[in-house]
């Protein structure tokens, strides 16, 4: 199978299934000189691993990362880094019912169409499992960013789940890390415990929204026409298991605005430009302005469910499915982390161009 790879100069190989002995990732083109270690990676894995809490799915996965290659004493090496994470709690007899049958809102069938073959095992490589190796490279360039842009901050947290959305009056940035949802609003975390509890108990599930913050992006990241830094993002984004729609800045509501309200009006400050508003999310002609640069998602509810479901069987006749094992009744949760890590590898991606391209040579003003 090809276009495992992202990436332009910081490039991520991830490879690997759900209930193989284990995936991981291959890293080709971290600068020389980073400091890395095992527990530099492993945060980040902690953040995104399953069985934490009654809200994700109860296959117990450690998710211990080791690092193989491409670095030495501590220091990457400027040689491709590989990272592995043994598999050590699957459970393949969970989906021995479904051999022949596809689940709907699944990749099964169209694994099947495509390849003629396909690892009904978790799903094998369309499985979420896999994001525990973007976390891995994330971890990596987070690394990388701390080095040679130690100012920018990625941040991500769920805003909506459901029909229930946040209070944007209750945000909080503390209240992020304080709660199983990763949602500034503390009084929606309760709301939604209560909420996701109920559908967690009867077998069903849902979606979510995702938003993620990059502060202290320099400006003059990205580069027009196709090198933007935004297509590169939504590109990311859009990569995620059960994603199904990305917005930067104001997104689809900019449909519904006047040109007047929706330009972002620019005045002289004492450090440089400022911006009136950020309706642009922080980037204009795909390149980054120094504003916070704001990008959300749609993560569609798990399609494993114990609901009979009508589907299919490979020879075409028509069945039903109940899907058994351990699965999110909202993947939107741990979604959070693995944003975060595709956003840090695009936009040290994109720092590296851009230091090849211009070193960092910019137009002055004032």
């Amino acid at each position: 199978m090809s276009l495992n790879t992202y990436g332009h100069l910081f490039q991520v190989t991830t490879w690997g299934e759900s209930h193989g002995p284990a995936l991981g990732a291959t890293v080709d083109g971290c600068p020389p000189g980073v400091p890395l270690a095992q527990a530099d990676i492993q945060t980040w894995l902690d953040k995104r691993k399953p069985g934490q809490n009654k809200y994700t799915t109860q296959r117990r996965e450690a998710d211990e990362v080791e690092i193989l290659s491409g670095t030495f004493e501590g220091i990457t090496t400027g040689t491709p880094i590989q990272c592995m994470i043994r598999n050590t709690d699957q459970r393949s007899k969970d989906y021995g019912d479904i051999v022949e049958k596809f689940r709907p809102g699944h990749a099964d069938i169209t694994y099947w169409q495509k390849y003629g073959i396909r690892d009904y095992r978790g799903g094998g490589r369309s499985s979420a499992r896999e994001t525990a190796s973007r976390v891995a490279a994330g971890g990596i360039a987070r690394a990388a960013l701390k080095h040679i842009a130690p100012d920018v901050k990625i941040t991500g947290y769920m805003t909506a789940m459901g029909t229930k959305d946040i209070n944007r009056a209750n945000f909080d940035w503390d209240q992020i890390e304080q709660n199983p949802f990763w949602t500034p609003d503390a009084q929606a975390a309760e709301d939604w415990a209560t909420y996701l509890d109920g559908l967690r108990k009867s077998g069903s599930s849902v979606g979510a929204i995702i938003e993620v913050t990059i502060q202290n992006c320099p400006p003059g990241i990205g580069a027009p026409v196709y090198g933007k830094l935004d297509t590169d993002l939504a590109a990311a984004m859009m990569s995620v298991n059960a994603v199904k729609g990305v917005e930067l800045g104001e997104g689809m509501n900019a449909a519904r605005l006047t040109g007047e309200t929706n330009a972002d009006e620019i005045t002289m400050g004492a450090n440089g430009p400022k911006f009136s508003s950020n309706h642009a999310g922080g980037i204009l002609g795909g390149i980054s302005t120094g504003q916070d640069i704001t990008v959300r998602f749609a993560v569609k509810p798990t399609s494993s469910i114990l609901t009979p479901r009508k589907t299919i069987t490979k020879s075409g006749e028509a069945t039903e499915i109940i899907t058994k094992g351990r699965h999110d009744p909202c993947v939107g949760i741990r979604a959070v982390p693995v944003a975060e890590a595709m956003a840090a590898a695009v936009i040290l991606d994109h720092i590296l161009l851009d230091r090849a391209q211009t070193g960092g040579i910019r137009g002055p003003i004032g």
